[in-house]
C-alpha cells in the first residue's frame, strides 16, 4: 500500500481533507495517508509554521499531497517562536514557498485541461504549464537602498535552467506531447530572460523528436485568450509560471479543474492550487475539487488509475447534472452534501 504524506495546511484544508478521505475509502483506494502539520495548522497546535518533523517525513517518504498552508488569521501575529526559521525569514509568512524551498522542489506542473461540467470560455484545453521555482524574481532578493527606494534582484543561473529545460522535454516526451514553447521577454530582458532563452534552445537540441518554439509573454496572454488550443507544453519562469497559472485556470472556468505538481530530487508533493481561512470561507462550505484534482492525479501516478477514473467520472457526473454544486460553483450545497452527491456516482 503506497504511504502518502499529507501536509495539511488548515482552514478550509480541513473541509477538503475529509471529502477526500470519504471518496478514498469509498472507491477503495489502496493509498495511506499520513497526515502531518504546517502552517496555520502547524501554529494551531504549537508548532513552527514548518516544523522539522514534516519536512523530514515528506523528504524521506518521497511522495506527498498538501493543502495550501495558510498563515495565520489577520487578527492574529505569531510570537517569536512561531516565525519562520531564520533561513526563510525573507519569504515573510510566504509558508508555501517557504516549503518548497526547505525540500529543494524545482518545478512546478500546472493541469490546465477543462473538466466537464464546468462552464468555460473554451473547450478542449490541454496545456502543461511547467513553472520554474526556485529563481526569478521570487528569488526574493531584495532590498532598500536608501527610504523610498527598493532593489529586487532577478536571479537566473544556467545550472538552474538547464536542470528546468531537461526535466520539461523529458515530461513532455514521457505525456506524448508533441510541441514546448518557451515563455520569455528576452526582447527586454537580455540577459536575465535572455540566458533563459539560450538555455532552452540549447536543451532543445538534445530532444529532436520535439517541437521546440519560443514566444514572448505578453503575445502569450495574448494568445491563450484567443487561441489556447495551439498550445501543448508552456516553459516558464517563476513570475510569469505564476501569473500564467492564473490565466490558464480562467481558460477553463477556475480553480476546480487544475492540479498542481511539484517536483524536487526524489520528490513528487500533489497540491491544492486554492485555501482560505474559516474567517473568509465558513467550514462546510468549501469546495473539495481543489485537493481532490490533485488527488486523482496522485493516484494514477502509483499506479491507481482505476480508481482515480471511477472518482472522476463520479465527480463529472455530479458536475454535468448540475443540481448539487457549492456555493462558488453556483449552487447552495455543503462540502458534505456535494461529497455526499459524488459518493452516489460511484460506481
Amino acid at each position: 500500500m503506497p504511504r502518502v504524506v499529507f501536509v495539511q495546511g488548515g482552514g478550509v484544508g480541513y473541509d477538503q481533507e475529509q471529502a477526500l478521505r470519504r471518496l478514498l475509502v469509498a472507491a477503495e483506494a489502496d493509498v495511506h495517508l499520513e497526515t502531518h502539520y504546517a502552517g496555520r495548522a502547524a501554529l494551531e497546535r504549537g508548532l513552527p509554521p514548518l516544523p522539522e518533523e514534516t519536512i523530514e517525513a515528506v523528504r524521506a517518504n518521497g511522495l506527498a499531497l498538501k493543502t495550501k498552508l495558510l498563515p495565520p488569521p489577520p487578527h492574529v501575529t505569531p510570537s517569536p517562536e512561531e516565525a519562520l526559521p531564520l533561513r526563510h525569514s525573507a519569504l515573510s509568512g510566504n509558508y508555501n514557498v517557504a516549503f518548497r524551498r526547505a525540500l529543494g522542489l524545482f518545478a512546478s506542473v500546472r493541469l490546465i485541461r477543462n473538466l466537464p461540467g464546468i462552464p468555460a470560455r473554451f473547450d478542449h484545453v490541454d496545456i502543461l504549464l511547467v513553472r520554474e521555482i526556485t529563481e526569478d524574481l521570487y528569488a526574493t532578493a531584495e532590498h532598500e537602498i536608501i527610504p523610498g527606494v527598493v532593489q529586487s534582484f532577478k536571479i537566473v543561473t544556467a545550472a538552474a535552467c538547464r536542470r528546468f529545460f531537461r526535466f520539461t522535454f523529458e515530461l513532455a516526451r514521457q505525456r506524448g506531447r508533441r510541441t514546448v514553447h518557451c515563455i520569455h521577454k528576452a526582447n527586454i530582458l537580455k540577459l536575465a530572460d535572455g540566458l533563459f532563452l539560450d538555455c532552452f534552445r540549447e536543451i532543445a537540441l538534445e530532444y529532436p523528436d520535439l517541437v521546440s518554439r519560443d514566444l514572448i509573454v505578453d503575445n502569450t496572454c495574448m494568445q491563450l485568450v484567443s487561441r489556447p488550443s495551439r498550445f501543448d507544453v508552456l516553459a516558464v519562469g517563476n513570475l510569469y509560471g505564476d501569473l500564467l497559472s492564473d490565466l490558464g485556470a480562467g481558460l477553463i472556468g477556475g480553480i476546480s479543474g487544475t492540479a498542481a505538481i511539484n517536483f524536487g530530487p526524489d520528490l513528487r508533493v500533489y497540491e491544492a492550487v486554492y485555501g482560505a481561512g474559516y474567517e473568509s470561507v465558513p467550514p462546510d462550505t468549501a469546495n473539495p475539487l481543489p485537493l481532490l484534482m490533485p488527488a486523482l492525479e496522485m493516484l494514477q501516478d502509483v499506479g491507481q488509475a482505476a480508481v482515480a477514473e471511477r472518482l472522476r467520472r463520479a465527480i463529472v457526473g455530479v458536475l454535468k447534472e448540475g443540481t448539487v454544486r457549492t456555493q462558488d460553483l453556483g449552487g447552495s450545497a455543503s462540502t458534505t452534501q456535494f461529497t455526499d452527491a459524488i459518493l452516489d456516482k460511484l460506481s
